[in-house]
């Protein structure tokens, strides 16, 4: 099948050819005659399958021209990087259209993205916090969606956005088209389906747990950090093949490690990006990966589905992700669009039953290389990686000698009791200033 034989109308189609795409992939083809025919759809991809056009396609070959300023095609995904890929991929499929497509997320100015949307727009694409703010502020009425689409739903409730999502279908007209499109189907993700959308049709190409079969998967038993950057300079080096470089690393804190040490072997060649560094230096770090500026980038997971380049030649995972699932992830950077790609990671011993739990998943075994003969083998640890010897020391009490003594004390003066016999005499005395005596019986 090409993209001839979908419904597609000159403009779609003379877009798609000048981005040189003739061959829709599986989840592409079989999404878009359902979604033309007006069903919901529930989508089950990984990442690197086209799901992004597969969506965008039959969207905009229904969308047509109104007068109207507010916006028609919500599309919903989970982070700032996500927003600006689609947004360009709406652009490149849309040259040939008098359409509108605008991003919106968090981390800048609300007024300025305000003052934009109040010019008009055909298509929002946005996170789902500041479509809600904006939505509240009134910066444009949601009447006229005729199509949501909410893509990587199930990131999309592990970061927390539940609540978000479930305000934004409520203000949505209730006349509409839902299109969902997630890596795993959980029981987060069933609930939300059975409540908010109309028997969904299932289309489901490569889940989570299949193995990319364009992508060549290795893996090395490597003892340390420092050794892992000496493999990682070494490979680097030695494949000239290796041009443009995905590298995920645990933690931001690691990034910044790894970025400090390959600065000084690769300088001018290397960026970094994760969710401590501004927005304009994520953007620009992604923008030079793209124009061949840095060789390489070190990112963490929560850009994993937020970086959408074809040309990635390789992926080094630095660090084994501690869920399987964000393994695929990683890996579906690379071969894309039908190319092949390598996906390499090193692990320590202690990140051995990660391995195996994506393993697992896959049910696929990743063929472990042996450590090149004259790589440097580091014994200098970091923090992390420094044995830590846990003794629990009992808090007693030593006594001093002067503290020891009888276990009583005297009482004080007005504490003490003195039995004391008191006569009447005394008591009337007291009472009324003289004796009072008794008086005979009559």
């Amino acid at each position: 099948m090409t993209f001839d034989d979908l419904n597609l109308n000159t403009a779609l189609w003379t877009a798609l050819d000048d981005l040189g795409y003739k061959m829709p992939t599986t989840i592409q083809h079989k999404v878009f005659p359902i979604a033309m025919s007006g069903k919901d759809v529930c989508g089950i991809a990984q990442t690197g399958t086209g799901k992004t056009i597969a969506y965008l396609l039959p969207c905009l070959r229904q969308w047509k021209f109104d007068k109207n300023k507010d916006p028609q095609i919500l599309i919903v995904v989970p982070t700032r990087e996500l927003v600006a890929q689609v947004v360009e991929t709406v652009k490149q499929l849309t040259s040939y259209m008098s359409l509108i497509v605008t991003g919106i997320y968090g981390g800048v100015n609300i007024n300025t993205q305000a003052i934009e949307l109040e010019k008009g727009v055909d298509v929002i694409v946005a996170t789902p916090g500041r479509f809600f703010d904006l939505a509240m502020n009134g910066a444009f009425k949601t009447k006229m969606i005729k199509k949501l689409v909410i893509d990587e739903m199930d990131e999309m409730l592990n970061l927390g956005f539940r609540t978000q999502l479930k305000n934004i279908i409520d203000m949505l007209p209730s006349k509409r088209q839902n299109l969902l499109f997630s890596a795993t189907i959980t029981e987060d993700v069933e609930a939300l389906i059975d409540t908010y959308f109309n028997e969904p049709v299932m289309v489901e190409a490569a889940p989570t747990g299949t193995p990319l079969e364009n992508i060549l998967q290795t893996r090395y038993h490597v003892p340390n950090f420092f050794t892992k950057v000496n493999l990682l300079e070494y490979l680097l080096k030695a494949d000239a093949s290796m041009t443009k470089v995905l590298v995920f690393a645990a933690t931001k804190k690691l990034a910044d490690l790894l970025f400090e040490e390959l600065t000084l072997r690769f300088p001018d060649q290397v960026g970094v990006i994760h969710s401590n560094k501004e927005q304009n230096h994520r953007f620009n770090t992604v923008k030079q990966f793209k124009e061949g500026t840095f060789r390489f980038i070190i990112a963490t997971d929560i850009v994993a589905r937020g970086i959408d380049i074809a040309e990635v030649t390789h992926v080094i995972n630095f660090d084994t992700p501690e869920v399987s699932e964000n393994y695929i992830h990683r890996i579906g950077r690379t071969g894309r669009f039908d190319k092949k790609g390598i996906a390499i990671t090193f692990s320590t011993e202690k990140e051995w039953p990660f391995i195996e739990a994506a393993e697992g998943l896959m049910k696929y075994q990743i063929p472990v290389l042996s450590l090149p003969e004259d790589l440097i083998i580091s014994t200098e640890l970091i923090d992390d990686e420094i044995p830590k010897v846990y003794m629990k020391i009992p808090d007693i009490k030593i006594k001093k000698k002067d503290e020891a003594g009888p276990a009583f004390h005297e009482k004080s003066a007005k504490n003490r009791k003195v039995n004391v016999k008191v006569s009447r005499k005394d008591i009337m005395m007291k009472k009324y200033g003289k004796p009072i005596k008794k008086s005979g019986k009559k």
